[in-house]
């Protein structure tokens, strides 16, 4: 069955964003596609009636939401950002999957690998009966580290927990979606004036600037680059995968400091970089020490390292 020649009206909502704007180019580069754009400026999503109201006039077959609140610390401290992180990520979801269950309509939410708790289980080869680690089974088998799509959501931050309301929404008010959980985000950066620089771009900034500069060397996961994960969900639509959890991440786990020593080393920049721990950047909101989402669901994704030499090449 060829879903582009039915289901061909799609509407991004947070089209302005660095992930939304990808969203936005990868549809309308197929003939095959109408694109609609909204960003902030064109609907609130936090007020449902207006949802309602407008997409319903819209009639999409296919809505992507790209809008989230992700200051995770001022989350954290401050009640009235918590409350606004609780409206966008946590109710709106909700608001979208009911209008897009009436118009049965395909809906796209991206979540988080922030949504767990950061100590994940490690797996044992399959025949082995507990954790030993020494049997015959374990001579040739790497465990995999991280959380797959099933694992029990424990967020230790509140942004984590508005992510986490905001998947709850979904399930229980839409019917045909897709909840794509994605981490450490990059790609060419945001058209919003409001949207948070990527760790890439201020890494690269700071490389510039400074001799040496310290970076954490934990919270080991993946990053996502922004156009791999647009075009992975377009993959997702078109192939009629099964709805429900996916996590899309580009291979290799790595900490923070071991990704910036790539990122130098490709930009050909000499800065001295030296890892610490993460207590010498104490911040208000907890981070997962491991959230390495596991892919079992789709093709994995190719390495972050060659979609990093994309990134510096599109940002020159």
């Amino acid at each position: 069955m060829n879903n582009k020649a039915i289901k061909n009206k799609v509407l991004v909502i947070g089209s302005h964003g660095m992930l939304g704007q990808e969203l936005v180019s990868i549809f309308k580069n197929d003939s095959d596609y109408k694109v609609t754009a909204w960003d902030f400026d064109n609907i609130d999503i936090t007020n449902e009636e207006m949802v309602k109201e407008k997409i319903t006039k819209l009639a999409p077959d296919v809505i992507l939401n790209a809008a989230a609140y992700n200051a995770v610390d001022a989350c954290e401290k401050d009640k009235a950002e918590f409350a606004k992180a609780k409206m966008l990520n946590g109710k709106a979801p909700g608001y979208l999957a009911k209008v897009a269950k009436k118009l049965d309509a395909t809906f796209v939410q991206y979540s988080t690998d922030y949504v767990f708790s950061g100590y994940p289980e490690i797996s044992e080869p399959e025949g082995c009966g507990g954790s030993c680690g020494s049997c015959s089974l374990h001579e040739n088998f790497t465990p995999q580290i991280g959380f797959d799509e099933d694992a029990i959501a424990e967020p230790v931050q509140k942004y984590g927990k508005t992510k986490l309301m905001g998947e709850d929404a979904v399930q229980k008010n839409g019917e045909k979606y897709y909840i794509i959980r994605l981490s450490k985000l990059f790609g060419k950066p945001a058209k919003s004036k409001t949207a948070k620089k990527s760790f890439f771009d201020v890494m690269l900034a700071a490389g510039k600037k400074n001799k040496e500069v310290k970076v954490v060397d934990e919270e080991t996961s993946l990053f996502t680059y922004a156009p791999d994960l647009a075009k992975k969900t377009k993959e997702i639509i078109e192939a009629e995968k099964p709805f429900g959890i996916y996590h899309v991440a580009n291979e290799g786990p790595c900490t923070w400091y071991e990704a910036v020593v790539e990122l130098y080393k490709m930009a050909k920049l000499k800065t001295k970089v030296i890892p610490v721990d993460a207590n010498e950047f104490p911040r208000p909101a907890a981070r997962p020490y491991v959230s390495t989402l596991l892919n079992t669901k789709l093709n994995p994704m190719r390495s972050y390292k060659l979609a990093l030499r994309d990134y510096l090449k599109n940002i020159k």
